[in-house]
């Protein structure tokens, strides 16, 4: 009897001492199994603030083009404006030295006409005054009937003469008279014309300096949304890290063998097929954004459509679009090294989060997506999440 309470004590023991264990075990595994998924949707949320980001800099990018266009175009018609300016300016001169020299000769043809009228009217007042007498003694000291018929017609003469003179005056000042007037006209009128080009090139460099003043706040906003952009790139990067570092705690927990794919050495080559360096890892001016930063990787340029295969083997931590990478294949290859596939096509993916892959296997093919500008592979070597030179892994 004492023997099998001895026994049942030993067994409901054993139950105490390794249940327990078990229990911790599952729930530390539900624990970081829920924290993976608050991980993958804070991942999911940053995949789509940098969608947005870099959706809300193209459109800003686009708008600040669309603008600047419009202002070569203000500014082409400012320039035609001046060239406009300068001509109607040209024929004010013009007009005004025309009307100058139509005021002389206005005042030539005045005096003229004054000076006729002049002459006429000391005529006229000759024959009053001296009645017809002169005139008489004139046709009287005529020494023939002819002669007397000549003085007459001579006198006659001179007196149609000094009105025909006059008239062809008067009528040279009113012919000049009318001209003046038409010149003040045309100068009116070239006046009114350059008031109207002036007040219109006012109008477009108003117009101008608005643009200046909107296309810099496209600028503005575009940089603030590729901040952001940039700031959600690098927040996935975290979490992706993050994500790592919880299924290495969820292996512990499950007391499961830690498999190391990398354990030193040289990774392979991604692309098999000839491919060109288009840019080496480190610091240069971005294609697209025009700003000096870190490139963080190498480009390897090649065909849309070449296979990309796994540098080493490992577990896919990503598999997806990935922000400025486009789509994106990231694997984890342990002891904290990592290598990142980027711009992949299309269709292009060819593995599966957390799908374990080997080293040389297919994973996906090249293409053009995210912040890229042709069909190249960007190849990173990450460790501890941060990008390392990958030609020194690199066979």
């Amino acid at each position: 009897m004492k023997k099998g309470l001895a026994t049942l004590a030993v067994v409901i023991l054993a139950a105490f001492m390794f249940q327990p264990y078990s229990g911790y075990a599952a729930s530390q595994v539900d624990k970081i199994n829920k924290e993976l998924e608050k991980v993958r949707q804070q991942m999911e949320a940053a995949t789509q603030n940098r969608k947005q980001a870099d959706t809300y800099k193209a459109y800003y990018e686009k708008q600040s083009v669309a603008t600047k266009q419009t202002m070569d175009n203000i500014l082409s018609q400012i320039d035609t404006v001046g060239t406009q300016l300068t001509g109607v300016q040209s024929q004010i001169d013009t007009t005004e030295e025309k009307l100058l020299k139509t005021g002389e000769e206005l005042q030539e043809a005045e005096q003229r006409v004054a000076s006729q009228d002049k002459l006429l009217q000391s005529r006229i007042r000759l024959m009053y005054t001296n009645g017809f007498v002169s005139y008489l003694d004139v046709l009287l000291s005529s020494t023939s009937f002819g002669d007397f018929l000549d003085r007459f017609d001579s006198l006659k003469s001179i007196l149609g003469q000094d009105r025909e003179i006059l008239a062809s005056h008067k009528e040279d000042k009113a012919l000049v008279a009318e001209k003046k007037i038409q010149v003040e006209q045309t100068l009116g009128e070239v006046r009114t014309m350059y008031a109207k080009l002036e007040d219109y090139q006012g109008f477009l460099v108003d117009k101008e300096q608005e643009k200046e003043v909107l296309v810099a706040s496209y600028e503005e906003k575009a940089e603030e949304s590729e901040e952001i952009s940039e700031e959600q790139e690098e927040l996935l990067m975290q979490l992706a890290k993050k994500v790592a570092d919880l299924e290495e705690q969820k292996r512990i927990a499950s007391k499961k063998k830690k498999v190391t794919y990398y354990k030193g050495g040289k990774l392979a080559v991604p692309l098999q097929d000839s491919y060109r360096l288009s840019s080496n890892y480190g610091y240069r001016i971005h294609p697209i954004t025009g700003k000096k930063k870190l490139h963080a990787g190498m480009d390897m340029a090649a065909p849309a459509g070449t296979p990309i295969y796994a540098a080493e083997s490992g577990t896919v931590l990503v598999a997806q679009w990935w922000s400025g990478y486009g789509n994106a294949v990231i694997i984890d290859h342990g002891n904290g090294l990592w290598t990142v596939y980027g711009h992949i096509r299309n269709g292009g993916i060819k593995v599966e989060k957390g799908e374990t892959v080997k080293r040389g296997q297919k994973i996906a093919e090249v293409g053009s997506t995210g912040q890229s500008t042709g069909n190249h592979l960007h190849f990173e070597v990450r460790l501890n999440g941060t990008p390392v030179e990958p030609s020194q892994y690199l066979k």
